[in-house]
Formats: structure tokens, C-alpha cells, sequence
């Protein structure tokens, strides 16, 4: 690891760690580098902790995730930016691990404001909740932040910085809401239509709700596209595109072993044999939720630098997908 970490390396490292040969060993050495004064801006000591800490948590080695979350909030001192929010969160999580819950929920629940304030907060917020088998809370607290967004705004929102704060909440409550086995419903309408005005606005497709990302082999891709030439939009030009913009979706989630289920022409033209539009964003949306469901068919993500990649191209993963999200 070079001297003096800039943000951007930082960010870096926060892509590929969960696929480097040791992450436990990056982990440390982040936590060295604030150490022995190795960051080009010391007030980046909190973030690199941080992510120590969402490392050595993907690794199951809590107690030391434990200790680099504890360093980043104290490096953290009193900013109470969505950084420092999401390394409480973080916090919050490896409390509610270790079976210290009561700890976990006096943590989580002074961060709920920030869910009208940030757009990032709904994700770290709920899935601290999630891990505390607290999804009803997640969903509770997610509503009713959507209704005070809404009664706020008196109608939707007519900029995109508006409907992009409203629509992560929403894609945030869809997503607890699959977790529960809840049915779609308003508020999962109100994100459609918000995510065409984003889409409109060219800031779409910046996060997949769980259940909704979709992998298409390359023999399936070529069909798809081929059938449906209007829906590289949506799944990419090339099938190089599409994997790259499924990898940085999985990055962006970052959850060591995440599955993302595939998709067959033919699984989707029967999820639509009831009369549906087969290229239709809901139809296909509802395809990927129940190609979620199946017990066979998952890919699970990451895989080991040096292991075969995920997409099935046969080369490894640090030659293919891992590095071809970063182009």
C-alpha cells in the first residue's frame, strides 16, 4: 500500500478489498497507515478506519471490527457528517453481531433523523436494523420518513436532488418491505415514476434495490438483446457493459457473500405469459424478484482474486470483472 492515501485511493481500496488475497492484512494496514501518518489528509483518519472496520466485519472478525469502528468515531470526534453516521451505523451492526442489542439500538436510533437528510442514510440505517432482526423497525422508520418527505413537499418533487432523497428512501423500504414478504404497494409506484424522472435527469441507476438486480449469461444477454434491442438501455450495450454495471452495483452494496440471481430469456417471457410487457420495467423488475427467490441459479459474489470469475467467462476474477469495474 503506497504512502500518503488520498480520498481517492481510499475509495479504491473500498472497491476491490473485498477481492485483494488478504483483506484482512488491507484492513491493518489501513488502520497502520492513520498509525504512522500516511494519509495526504489527516482528516481522512476516520474513513480509513471505517472501512477497516467493514472489512475485517466481512470477515467475521468482529472484535477487531470492533476496534477500528471505535478509532474512527473517536478520529470522527464531533462531525456529525453521513460519514461519520455511517461508521455509528457500522457500529450499531457489530453491537447488534455480538448480541448487544440494547447497546446497537441507543446507537441506530439518534441517526434516524438523518434519513431526511441524506441520501445514503436509508441504506446504512436499515441494514443495521436488518442485522438486529429489526426489518419491521427499518420498515417503520422508512414510511415514516417518506410520509414527512412528502408532506414537506406537498406533492412530489419536482427537482431531482428532491426525488433523488426520496427515491433512496423508497428503494430502501422496497427493499425491507421484500425482506418481510410485504405486498407492492403506493409507495413502490410513487419509485417507479420517480425513477423515470431520474432516469430523465440522467441520475438514474445509481443504486439496485435488493431483489432487483438481474445477471444475464452472455448465450441469454445476446437473446435478450437481440429480441428486445431497446433494452441495452437498461442491461447495457455489450455484455462486457452489462457484468461491469452488475459488478459496480455489487460493489456499491458491498455485502461479502451477496448472491445475484441469472436471468433466462425464457424465465422472463414465462414471468410474463399472463399478458405483460416482457421489456417492461415492472415486469421485469417482478422477474428479478422471483429469479431472487429460486434455490438454484445464484451466483455468489466475491469471489477470490484468483478464483474463476463470477460471470462465468472462465478467467480470473481479478482479471475480468473486478477489473473491468473499474474502468
Amino acid at each position: 500500500m503506497k504512502a500518503n492515501l488520498t480520498s481517492a485511493d481510499l475509495h479504491e481500496i473500498r472497491q476491490s478489498a473485498l477481492g485483494a488475497p488478504d483483506p484482512l492484512g488491507v484492513a491493518a494496514e489501513l488502520a497502520g497507515a492513520v498509525d504512522d501518518g500516511h494519509l495526504a489528509d489527516q482528516a481522512d483518519a476516520g474513513v480509513a478506519l471505517t472501512l477497516a472496520a467493514e472489512i475485517a466485519e466481512s470477515r467475521s472478525k468482529l472484535d477487531a471490527a470492533q476496534r477500528y469502528v471505535d478509532r474512527a468515531l473517536e478520529a470522527f470526534g464531533t462531525r456529525d457528517d453521513t460519514e461519520a453516521a455511517s461508521a455509528h451505523a457500522l457500529r450499531a451492526r457489530i453491537l447488534f453481531r455480538t448480541g448487544h442489542e440494547d447497546e446497537a439500538l441507543a446507537e441506530i436510533e439518534p441517526l434516524r433523523p438523518l434519513l431526511l437528510q441524506y441520501t445514503d442514510a436509508a441504506a446504512y440505517i436499515s441494514a443495521a436494523l436488518a442485522v438486529g432482526g429489526r426489518a419491521k423497525t427499518a420498515e417503520e422508520w422508512l414510511t415514516e420518513a417518506v410520509k414527512t418527505a412528502l408532506a414537506e413537499r406537498a406533492s412530489e418533487p419536482s427537482s431531482a436532488e428532491d426525488a433523488g432523497l426520496l427515491f433512496f428512501l423508497l428503494q430502501q423500504r422496497h427493499r425491507i418491505r421484500h425482506l418481510l414478504g410485504l405486498p407492492h404497494d403506493g409507495n413502490d409506484n410513487l419509485a417507479d415514476r420517480l425513477e423515470t424522472k431520474l432516469a430523465n435527469a440522467g441520475i438514474a441507476n445509481t443504486a439496485v434495490p435488493d431483489g432487483e438486480l438481474l445477471f444475464w449469461p452472455q448465450a441469454e444477454f445476446d437473446k435478450l438483446i437481440t429480441q428486445w434491442p431497446a433494452l441495452s438501455d437498461a442491461y447495457g450495450k455489450t455484455w462486457d457493459e452489462h457484468r461491469a454495471h452488475v459488478e459496480r452495483a455489487l460493489i456499491r452494496q458491498g455485502t461479502a457473500g451477496q448472491t445475484v440471481p441469472s436471468g433466462t430469456v425464457a424465465g422472463l417471457t414465462g414471468f410474463a405469459a399472463t399478458g405483460d410487457d416482457p421489456s417492461d420495467p415492472k415486469t421485469r423488475a417482478g422477474y428479478a424478484r422471483q429469479a431472487a427467490t429460486r434455490t438454484g441459479g445464484q451466483i455468489t459474489w466475491p469471489p477470490e482474486r484468483n478464483a474463476p470469475c463470477w460471470c462465468g467467462s472462465g478467467d480470473k476474477y481479478k482479471k475480468c470483472c473486478l477489473r473491468r469495474a473499474r474502468a
